[in-house]
């Protein structure tokens, strides 16, 4: 499920530079990406 929320905004990311549409909220999303990708990482998978 993260995996697939990161891919999406990665995309919209890549095409609101391309496109010029987004704004700084696609920005803003993709940092709060990032950051929920480093919490994944760092804390890794309870059993």
């Amino acid at each position: 499920m993260l995996w697939t929320i990161i891919v999406t905004l990665f995309v919209l990311w890549i095409l609101g530079f391309s496109l010029k549409i987004g704004g700084g909220l696609i920005h803003l999303l993709l940092v709060v990406a990032l950051i929920a990708l480093i919490i994944r990482l760092v804390t890794g998978r309870r059993p």
